[in-house]
């Protein structure tokens, strides 16, 4: 197939988390207008009233909240029963946790992990039986480029993107004979509702000197570059599921595809300059 996304597509069923705004909302409305059906959830199923007032029986919609593995597990079961087959695994529910490390809450930490990594693991996890009986299907992980760059401030945010990334990388290796594919979503920072989301932490005063400091003052006056747009994002997310085979990474905006070349660059230098090191640590045979 092409790399063109095709305009003619039979339509799809689709399963995406974390519906009620955002990319899941604005893929939601997206597939709907078109014709697709979607199970959409989130922790208030009534955020959708309207949406299901206009689709009809094409929204099935549950509440859920991702942290609950039992009901994680409920969920997609009912859905793949009812629905049957489901094409499309959209894991969009997440946060972002706002702090340097060290001013992080015990709790903050261990909710941002359970809801960004552990959740995200579950809904796959809980997908991959279904997908499996079925002969296959796609799951779209919706990451960030903060999967693959870090901001200072955001550590704990990063280490859920950095870690679900990598979990993809090793089961994408382990369900390909059941052609099951991934797509992990890096869109830089984009004009959602996702900074009025932030949990943030206390403020230490040692940090309002030091890079943490530098990007709290630039959110707080708005110097912080936010180029993305939403719904160019979630259009982008639905094209790629055409494409195949499927794309392990889809990066969006330019701020995205700049800070993340930058980084790989930069890795690939610090590699090279450790070959000899690297080499020379081998036993020897």
């Amino acid at each position: 197939m092409s790399n063109n996304p095709s305009k003619t597509n039979l339509s799809k069923t689709w399963f995406i988390t974390g519906t009620s705004s955002g990319f899941g909302r604005a893929m939601t409305e997206k597939l709907l207008a078109r014709g697709d059906r979607v199970a959409a959830t989130l922790r208030k199923a009534a955020a959708l009233d309207d949406l299901k007032a206009r689709h009809g029986d094409r929204l099935w919609v549950a509440a859920l909240d991702v942290t609950d593995t039992d009901a994680v597990r409920s969920v997609l079961d009912r859905a793949f029963a009812e629905l049957g087959r489901i094409d499309v695994v959209v894991n969009n529910a997440g946060y972002g946790l706002f702090g340097a490390g060290e001013e992080l809450g015990d709790d903050q930490i261990r909710h941002q992990i359970d809801t960004n990594l552990i959740g995200s693991i579950q809904v796959i996890r809980a997908t991959l039986p279904h997908l499996r009986a079925q002969g296959g299907g796609r799951i779209l992980q919706v990451s960030s480029e903060g999967g693959q760059i870090a901001y200072p401030n955001f550590s704990l945010y990063h280490a859920t993107k950095w870690g679900i990334e990598g979990f993809i990388e090793a089961v994408a290796q382990e369900v390909a004979p059941f052609h099951i594919e991934f797509t992990i979503a890096e869109p830089g920072p984009s004009r959602t509702d996702f900074g009025r989301g932030l949990v943030t932490a206390p403020t230490m005063e040692v940090y309002d000197d030091t890079p943490a400091g530098d990007v709290r003052r630039a959110i707080a006056s708005g110097a912080f570059a936010v180029k993305g747009d939403p719904d160019k994002m979630a259009q982008a997310m639905i094209d790629c599921v055409e494409i195949s085979p499927a794309p392990r990474r889809l990066v969006m905006g330019s701020s995205s595809f700049t800070g993340i070349r930058a980084a790989l660059v930069g890795r690939i230098a610090a590699l090279d300059a450790q070959k000899d090191i690297a080499l020379s640590t081998d036993a020897d045979d």
